[in-house]
């Protein structure tokens, strides 16, 4: 006679009562199947409703996961599965191969152990086609870098000099093909002529063939100062500048001595011409004719030219040189001022004892040095009268002229270093005054 009544909790379940495969609540008395009673059961039967996530322990990598059409499985349960993620900033915690579509940059991204960082799923390649800018010993700069394959951002930059180890800097690139990036101190602190290999190795971790660049000295010759970013080498007297910088752009200042030394100064293809000599009194002593010699600029005007019938005194002024300097002004019965690198030199006026001598014409401020200096102004013309007149004036001077005397004074010299003209002397002088010496000043940006 069968059992009737609630099963009892240890029989053990008889299989032979599930006839078509599927288990019903008629089946069971107590509507209820302890864990225990069931060692397995065949995928195949469970055809709807769901399993909770607790049952399922482990899901073997070879499970058609197909089969999964809904629900959400824990990373947890997934232990060797790859993970895809799409948000704006990086996953945490990722494992070789892992995917991200970085929403941010729109990219498809792969998770490398290698590089630890996520990569391009389709990597691109760097290549480094130019270096522009010289690595110079002892000093800091910066290079340009062209090419292609830059990406947008920490590209490293490798130098290697012959025999060494190398040196890397990490940038920010300006775009996909143009970055720049410091030399590193113990790459230009390499001697001259060492030749430094330099890559690039961008953010998908690919890296470019080398391009050479080769330590270079710098220039010498002169004097040496720096200023404003600039290396200025200054010469007084005769030297050479020597270049090492391949391509070396400078800009220079070349000015000639002034009127009354009448030497030249060159600069490479430049020269500039020495000022004209001021014209004598009467013709008599050192300018033969009384006129203003001609030069870069032109020389004053000697006094007192008793041939001259018009005004019945007074000798013309020198010529300048065109994109140089001017003219030297025309004399009375007192000399004209030299002419100048940016004016014609002052005519003088008067007759005797009273003339007066005229000023020398201005020069030119330039800041090549890093401060403004004023240069090459015309020297000033002398006066007729005695040293104790009372009327009539010397001749003034600017820009490293010099000023003019009267009576038996001596003009004073041109500033040496400013290319200025030499003061006239005045009637009764026997000494004679320079100009001042030249000077060439080249620089360039460091």
């Amino acid at each position: 006679m069968p059992f009737i009544g609630p099963k009892p909790a240890d029989t053990v379940l008889d299989s032979t009562l599930i006839a078509d495969g599927t288990i019903t609540s008629a089946k069971i008395a107590d509507n209820a199947i302890v864990n225990a009673d069931v060692n397995s059961i065949d995928a195949s039967k469970i055809t709807s409703g769901d399993i909770a996530l607790a049952r399922l322990g482990n899901v073997p990598a070879s499970d058609n996961a197909s089969a999964l059409t809904t629900g959400t499985i824990p990373d947890a349960r997934l232990s060797n599965q790859v993970k895809v993620v799409k948000s704006g900033s990086a996953p945490s915690n990722p494992q070789q191969g892992d995917l991200w579509y970085d929403t941010t940059n729109e990219v498809l991204k792969v998770y490398d152990t290698t590089s630890s960082a996520f990569i391009k799923v389709s990597t691109v390649t760097p290549e480094l086609t130019s270096v522009n800018g010289n690595i110079i010993n002892t000093l800091a700069g910066n290079l340009t870098l062209t090419g292609t394959g830059f990406l947008d951002s920490g590209l490293i930059v490798s130098f290697t000099p012959s025999g060494g180890s190398a040196s890397t800097v990490t940038v920010t690139p300006t775009n996909d093909t143009t970055a720049t990036v410091a030399v590193p101190s113990a790459i230009y602190g390499q001697s001259a002529s060492t030749v430094i290999a330099i890559k690039v190795t961008n953010s998908d971790t690919k890296t470019s063939t080398i391009v050479n660049s080769t330590v270079v000295a710098l220039p010498t010759g002169g004097t040496v100062s720096n200023s404003g970013g600039y290396r200025i080498h200054s010469f007084t007297s005769s030297g050479t500048f020597i270049n090492t910088i391949p391509n070396l752009s400078v800009q220079y200042l070349v000015i000639a001595g002034g009127g009354g030394s009448g030497s030249n100064s060159v600069f490479d293809s430049i020269t500039s011409t020495g000022g004209g000599g001021g014209g004598s009194f009467q013709a008599s002593q050192n300018n033969s004719t009384g006129n203003g010699l001609s030069g870069g600029s032109g020389g004053g005007g000697g006094g007192y030219e008793t041939t001259n019938s018009g005004t019945g005194y007074g000798h013309p002024g020198g010529a300048g040189t065109s994109n140089q300097g001017y003219a030297g002004g025309d004399a009375s019965y007192a000399g004209a001022g030299g002419g100048g690198a940016s004016q014609v030199g002052e005519d003088a006026s008067g007759g005797s004892p009273g003339g007066d001598a005229g000023n020398g014409g201005n020069g030119l401020s330039s800041s090549i040095t890093g401060s403004s200096v004023a240069r090459a102004g015309g020297g000033a013309g002398g006066s007729y009268g005695s040293s104790n007149q009372s009327t009539g004036s010397r001749g003034i001077a600017t820009a490293g002229g010099g000023n003019g005397g009267w009576g038996m004074e001596n003009g004073t010299d041109g500033t040496d270093g400013t290319g200025g003209g030499a003061g006239g002397g005045g009637v009764l002088a026997m000494g004679s005054s320079v100009g001042g010496d030249g000077i060439v000043i080249v620089r360039y940006q460091v």
